[in-house]
């Protein structure tokens, strides 16, 4: 008979040797022995899967929590970012408007300066001054269509920011 290990042996029960029986007992507890090794592997392979799974798992639950937290942060900083561009705009509006504001009201003084400069030129011509006002710049025009009031001539208009911008 054929053993195990590829010897062949006679017959008998005992374990001598040149008897089978001892080598069968022995192959048997080997083939238990590796099979307990066997079964120790595998348990401790699914322990080791089953460890890793829950590693796994438990790295996924972080990364999910991480996206949920990362997704309320943009949409916090887009909400940000939307009522900042919001207001920009509202402040280069305002902007705008206040420079063309500016730009009438300049158009407006410098016409107004011109006026001026022109009665100072028409009055040089056609005034009379006062000898109780000589030494003022204050003149009466006869001439002139307001001739019933008097005229501060030689001072141009000024006005500040604060005046300028209260009509609007």
């Amino acid at each position: 008979m054929a053993s195990s290990n590829g010897t062949s042996s006679g017959s008998g029960s005992g374990c001598g040797s040149g008897s089978t029986g001892c080598e069968d007992q022995t192959s048997k507890l080997h083939h238990v022995m590796v099979d307990e090794r066997k079964q120790k592997r595998m348990l401790s392979n699914r322990e080791s899967a089953r460890r890793s799974r829950m590693r796994k798992q438990k790295h996924l639950d972080g990364l999910t929590a991480q996206v949920v937290e990362l997704k309320k942060e943009n949409h916090q900083i887009l909400s940000s970012l939307n009522i900042t561009t919001q207001n920009y705009l509202n402040v280069e509006s305002e902007n705008s408007i206040l420079r063309a504001q500016m730009s009438e009201l300049s158009h407006r003084l410098d016409s107004l300066n011109e006026i001026i400069h022109y009665l100072n030129a028409n009055n040089n011509m056609n005034m009379e001054i006062s000898s109780d006002y000589q030494h003022q710049d204050f003149v009466h025009c006869e001439n002139h269509p307001w001739s019933s009031s008097s005229v501060y001539l030689n001072q141009p208009i000024m006005a500040s920011a604060d005046v300028m911008f209260d009509n609007y």
